[in-house]
């Protein structure tokens, strides 16, 4: 063991650059090790994420066509309980498919335009915040505007904008918020599958396609 009382001065500061050096080599070693674990998780989760993605779209596009197929037969052959019928179940020994559809509110074209002077105002305004795009209201906003794999805005999404227009206190903010009020004046709808097994027990249980269910 080293005494360092009995170094020169210039010993004990060569010692002393040394013991740093080796203590950032070593963080730098226990950092490239940590990123270089990070990109392999996220690589190889997201690879089957996006697998899983193509895979989950190519069978709903599947279920989809089946159905429509199957409606029109069902309507041709009278099983349909009335004219327009759009929720149904379909029922073949242990299976059981459930199809329901609702109503959803969507926006015109005036949506369109709201959402870039939103974009444009929110822009405007971080730079007059502290945390810039790390500001809270500013992500909570961009998330909500966010649309979905049909390209299609959420209604309930836009409506939490609205809470948010004290906070923000601006009159740009208003009429933009004004703006998408007027335009969700569109009627769509919101087809759903849901699909079942009897178990040995002869109790119906649910087939989660979604893992975040399980």
């Amino acid at each position: 063991m080293i005494d360092i009382n009995q170094l020169s001065p210039e010993e004990q500061e060569k010692l002393l650059a040394e013991l740093q050096a080796k203590q950032k080599q070593t963080a730098e070693e226990k950092r490239n090790a940590y990123e270089g674990i990070r990109k392999d998780v996220v690589t190889r989760i997201m690879e089957r994420i996006e697998k899983g993605a193509d895979d989950v779209k190519d069978l709903f596009d599947f279920v989809t066509g089946e159905t429509s197929a199957f409606y029109d037969i069902m309507n041709e052959y009278g099983q349909l309980s009335r004219d327009g019928q759009m929720n149904y179940k379909i029922t073949e020994g242990n299976y059981r498919i459930e199809v329901k559809t609702n109503n959803v509110k969507k926006f015109d074209e005036r949506a369109e335009v709201a959402t870039r002077r939103l974009v444009e105002f929110l822009k405007d305004w971080i730079k007059n915040s502290d945390k810039g795009t790390d500001d809270p209201m500013y992500q909570l906003a961009m998330s909500l505007i966010s649309r979905n794999r049909q390209g299609d805005l959420d209604y309930k999404s836009i409506s939490k904008l609205y809470a948010m227009e004290s906070k923000f206190n601006a009159p740009e903010y208003s009429d933009i918020m004004q703006l998408f009020k007027e335009s969700h004046c569109v009627e769509g709808t919101a087809t759903n599958f849901y699909f079942y097994k009897k178990d040995e027990l002869g109790v119906w249980r649910k087939i989660e396609i979604s893992f975040n269910r399980l």
